[in-house]
């Protein structure tokens, strides 16, 4: 099991390369987009996990790395795409992020910062994004135009929150129960890994077979 593990951590990082070279290949077509800023986004992941892994960081400082600045970027960046760019909805964005970073607040006051994972601001941040996913769920579902789904880039981009963000949910959220749990833990650190290769997986295909001008689904009319 451990073995396997380790053979899905190269795995994931590669998924996280392969996202981000597809971006830069299709960085030059974006330039004009707000698309562009989510291949910058895949890039700085990508380079984020790089420079986590090349041991200049202490234990204590890589989980400051994650938790103070690549976790924090992930929820503020994805509240914008969805709702300042897809929903057109800059207010829900800001109050989100507002809230979201207002959570750190209590964390500092209550619970330990040398946490592998912030529980408390990880969970407040997923269920904010899991409003959002539904949302485009909803969007997708009433749109007149969801037999053309494979042409929508976010069609790509919110299976892949969805299977990722909002499937580890619970184990982000109870790590420290997780943890004493040795075997559950397990099982779902792989899910955890395997959900995470998916996802930026999907978010290259976006890139490949999703289009500039596809991500706004029209509504039925009534």
């Amino acid at each position: 099991m451990e073995f396997f593990r380790h053979i899905l951590d190269y795995v994931f990082y590669g998924s996280e390369g392969l996202a981000a070279l597809v971006a830069l290949l299709y960085l030059p077509r974006l330039k004009n987009t707000y698309w562009k800023y989510f291949a910058i986004y895949l890039v700085f992941i990508f380079l984020s996990e790089t420079l986590a892994e090349q041991n200049i960081f202490s234990r204590d400082g890589k989980v400051q790395f994650y938790n103070y600045l690549v976790i924090p970027a992930q929820f503020l960046f994805f509240y914008w795409l969805y709702a300042a760019k897809l929903f057109k909805r800059p207010k829900l964005f800001y109050t989100f992020s507002v809230l979201y970073i207002l959570s750190f607040i209590p964390h500092e006051i209550l619970f330990n910062s040398k946490k592998i994972v912030f529980s408390l601001n990880y969970t407040l941040g997923s269920l904010f994004l899991l409003y959002l996913v539904i949302l485009e769920y909803y969007r997708q579902v009433n749109s007149s135009n969801i037999l053309n789904f494979s042409d929508n880039r976010f069609f790509y981009i919110n299976w892949g929150v969805t299977v990722f963000y909002i499937g580890t949910l619970p184990l982000f959220s109870f790590w420290s129960v997780f943890a004493q749990l040795k075997d559950l833990f397990s099982i779902y650190y792989i899910y955890f890994q395997i959900s995470g290769i998916v996802m930026y997986t999907l978010f290259a295909v976006s890139f490949i077979l999703g289009k500039e001008n596809a991500e706004v689904w029209k509504k039925q009319s009534s």
